[in-house]
């Protein structure tokens, strides 16, 4: 019996039959996350209903040196769950438990199959919410948002996921489960290895529970809608509302072709003929909250706005919110295919990096929607393209990886939120030298000496672990079955 089928037997002995899949049919459904032009079967699935379940799994793989990747709800877009196909996929999805609601603490605390949007609606009843919030909210869950330290429209003024993480419960690499952070205490002595794990990206361990920082929901919000004749307008007056000192809860800007796809797909009514539309909310006290839309309003029209409007329901503003949170899977009512980026830059590049952006789509003859986090320069791009069309697949790549070479190059970042997973790792290299990657790898390695969990993500040329820093291997990294990554 081969190393993954005694390794079956011994989880179906351990979870039960209905726990363990290996058939290759059932198995295909598990051969990508969001970012589904990386494909590989996974070796074996096994579906944890416990932390315990968790340790069982992991440390079975462990003792037996067979690899193991964590999943969620697969909404990722960085390929961060690819299985390997020599190895085991731990899906984390049915362990969907809200543990404690801390109302007068102002806590939640998780399992990691827990829908990011459950927690707000969990705490609605008590006048709190759970600030961050993917565009995938509806269905990500809080595991992946921890692996990946999502962010979303409102992080501009309430911070990425690793603000809102006071404690966990992880299984390590070894198999054991460990507890890091105070949970409901505002901070922990010591060395900060709940933030170390928070965007790790599952390469130090499985989540298993999560205490979640709620907010108060504020007394006011409104949400504008600003229309722009081009989008170096729509970036001229983001840079103006942060540089006056109004902190916005979000603002998101979207180009003609995202408009196009939102309305196309939604009809949340946005402004007919506009090159860029700017959504901006702004949250807190009432008489803040009045001063600092007037501010808003004032630097939009002075940067070109043609067109103000501010919802004056519960309704209208879902609807706004709704063709901006629906931008991604719009995009398919436009082409048959698309890449979804994810880079930052600094906002007040953002004219210029923009125009790069037309540059290079139309010189590779590919069309690109722009829908993004103005607030924080955090880009979006959604490189159109047709597989079925010779070479349209190739040209959409080159673009896709010349936009992430232009963040880099106006000072900014691979990623913003979406994680490097399989995807980027070919640009770590082009981010980090060769001692920031090592010192990366040796906390990975601190976790993880054998290098089982979730392999093949983040770093581009991993150092075994044990091996002299500096002392870097140079052979090319691969995920056993899948695409190669560069």
């Amino acid at each position: 019996m081969s190393t993954l089928g005694e390794l079956a037997a011994r989880l179906r002995a351990a979870l039960g039959d209905g726990a363990v899949l290996d058939d290759p049919a059932e198995l295909r459904t598990y051969e990508c996350d969001g970012l589904s032009h990386y494909r590989a079967v996974p070796g074996l699935v096994a579906f944890a209903t416990s932390a315990d379940a968790v340790a069982t799994i992991v440390t079975a793989c462990a003792q037996a040196a067979v690899p193991f990747v964590a999943r969620g709800s697969g909404t990722g877009l960085s390929a961060g769950a690819l299985p390997s196909t020599e190895g085991v996929l731990i899906v984390l999805a049915k362990m969907r438990g809200l543990v404690e609601l801390d109302a007068e603490g102002q806590r939640a605390v998780v399992e990691p199959g827990f829908i990011n949007l459950d927690v707000s609606r969990a705490a609605a009843p008590y006048g709190l919410f759970y600030a961050p919030d993917p565009s995938s909210q509806q269905i990500c869950s809080i595991g992946g948002n921890v692996a990946e330290n999502s962010g979303g429209a409102h992080c501009l003024k309430h911070g990425f996921t690793t603000h809102h993480v006071t404690g966990i419960e992880l299984v390590t690499p070894s198999g054991e489960q460990v507890t890091l952070g105070n949970g409901k205490a505002p901070d922990a002595p010591g060395y900060d290895l709940l933030g170390a794990f928070v965007g790790s990206e599952g390469t130090i361990g499985i989540l298993t529970q999560a205490t979640l920082r709620l907010l108060p929901r504020p007394e006011a919000v409104v949400t504008l809608l600003a229309g722009f004749a081009t989008t170096d307008e729509a970036g001229a007056a983001v840079s103006a509302i942060i540089a006056s000192g109004v902190l916005p809860a979000a603002i998101e800007m979207m180009d003609a072709l995202a408009i196009l796809a939102a309305e196309t797909a939604v009809h949340p009514g946005y402004p007919e003929g506009c090159g860029a539309v700017l959504l901006v909310e702004l949250d807190g006290p009432g008489i803040d909250v009045a001063e600092g839309l007037a501010t808003v309003e004032a630097l939009c029209l002075a940067n070109g706005a043609s067109e103000l409007r501010t919802a004056t329901s519960e309704a209208e503003r879902a609807l706004l919110w709704k063709g901006r949170k629906s931008a991604f899977a719009a995009v398919g009512q436009l082409s048959p295919d698309f890449i979804v980026q994810d880079g930052v830059i600094p906002r007040t590049k953002l004219p210029e990096v923009l125009r790069a952006i037309d540059a290079l789509a139309l010189a590779a003859g590919i069309r690109v929607a722009n829908v993004f986090h103005a607030g924080d320069g955090n880009l979006h791009p959604l490189v159109l393209f047709d597989e079925s069309v010779e070479g349209d697949a190739e040209r959409a790549e080159a673009v896709s990886s010349a936009i992430v070479d232009l963040c880099i190059a106006h000072g900014g970042s691979i990623t913003g939120e979406h994680g490097v997973g399989a995807d980027k790792v070919q640009f770590m290299g082009r981010m980090f030298g060769e001692d920031d990657l090592d010192t990366m790898q040796l906390l990975r390695c601190a976790f993880d000496p054998a290098g089982l969990s979730n392999p093949g993500k983040i770093f581009p040329t991993p150092r075994l672990c044990g091996e002299v820093p500096g002392r870097r291997g140079a052979h090319p990294l691969t995920v056993p079955g899948a695409v190669e990554v560069f």
